[in-house]
């Protein structure tokens, strides 16, 4: 499977600006099997209380329609992260799969919330680690501080994910996260881990970019810089096989010493 990453400056407040790019980049990441765009991706992320109370959608509501139709017309698969309204009028910091014929596969909301952003725009996702397949991977979700909790990477691998996606908006100074401990969740859990960032600045966020897909052997297969960039990693079922072949980390594992974690 073929997965494209886009790492932009995010337009902020501008829904409809950030569909028509969308429209664009589909066609541009032709050729790959799924797109994966940053946290937050339809509104921007920094934007405060009112404006997400604002713009905070159904998950099938006229922007997620849209970019079924726009999924449906490249051809591709589309993760793309967004302000979730439900019924009860909580507000979500969540991210949607849309499949390439249109057809809405998953909707993960973040599960935690990093620091009085998050907090003061969103309620907190609830025991909810979906699973699901996507041209024959198993595919699992994080968004953002999601993933600097070992512990959700590793219920997600053992639950049979082959690449976790992670949705992100990471800033100046954690960009050792985007270095390090995306190739460190890979390596660990042996899948793939695919980090879509920002880049540029949103009103007092400077983001560090780094977008990546890292490989069960802790390798990087796609990375971007600093800038606005597209980049596309092929991943290997084989690879995948090997390293776990070599890293005996699932077999090793020893359940019945960890469940204190679970008390503290």
């Amino acid at each position: 499977m073929r997965v494209a990453l886009y790492q932009c400056p995010p337009l902020p407040l501008d829904v409809a600006g950030n569909l028509q790019r969308l429209q664009q980049l589909a066609l541009e990441a032709k050729g790959a099997d799924l797109l994966v765009l940053p946290e937050m991706f339809l509104t921007g992320y920094n934007i405060g209380v009112d404006a997400v109370s604002v713009l905070a959608e159904v998950h099938n509501g006229e922007s997620a329609q849209q970019i079924a139709r726009i999924a449906k017309a490249a051809g591709i698969a589309i993760l793309y992260g967004y302000p979730e309204r439900t019924a009860d009028g909580q507000i979500y910091n969540a991210v949607q799969l849309i499949d390439a014929n249109g057809e809405r596969l998953c909707n993960y909301r973040k599960t935690h919330l990093f620091g009085d952003l998050d907090h003061s725009m969103f309620s907190a996702g609830a025991d909810e680690f979906p699973i699901v397949e996507l041209n024959g991977w198993k595919l699992g979700f994080l968004i953002c501080y999601d993933l600097e909790f070992p512990e959700n990477a590793r219920r997600l691998a053992l639950a049979g994910a082959e690449l976790i996606l992670v949705p992100t908006a990471n800033m100046i100074p954690y960009d050792f996260i985007a270095d390090v401990t995306v190739r460190a969740r890979a390596f660990e859990n042996q899948c793939y881990v695919a980090y879509a960032n920002y880049c540029g600045h949103e009103g007092d966020i400077h983001y560090c970019g780094q977008s990546s897909i890292a490989a069960p052997d802790g390798s990087r297969i796609a990375q971007a810089g600093l800038d606005e960039a597209l980049i596309v990693g092929e991943l290997d079922r084989q690879l995948m096989v090997d390293s776990r072949t070599a890293n005996r980390y699932f077999l090793d594992r020893r359940p019945e010493l960890y469940g204190d974690l679970n008390k503290r």
